[in-house]
């Protein structure tokens, strides 16, 4: 089962409640995505730290009913 895209951003928002979060869907299918997503909660962590707390908000969807994100991470002002 996909997911829908507005699931996606309210769980991101969720977990890192000040994030700017932009969804799009790559294919049209519901399970190829791409995220971008700002907050500046990000700030001072590494890029890998940055993609570990949006897959953690994520609680385990990725490869299962989320099949594929390509993600992009930034802080304010990048």
């Amino acid at each position: 089962m996909a997911m829908r895209e507005s699931e996606i951003v309210e769980m991101i928002k969720q977990a890192i409640p000040d994030a700017d979060v932009r969804i799009e869907d790559l294919r049209g299918d519901g399970d190829h995505y791409a995220a971008y997503v700002t907050s500046a909660s990000f700030e001072g962590k590494t890029r890998v730290q940055q993609h570990q707390m949006v897959y953690a908000a994520l609680q385990g969807k990725m490869g299962g009913e989320l099949h594929a994100l390509a993600l992009q991470t930034f802080v304010p002002g990048q």
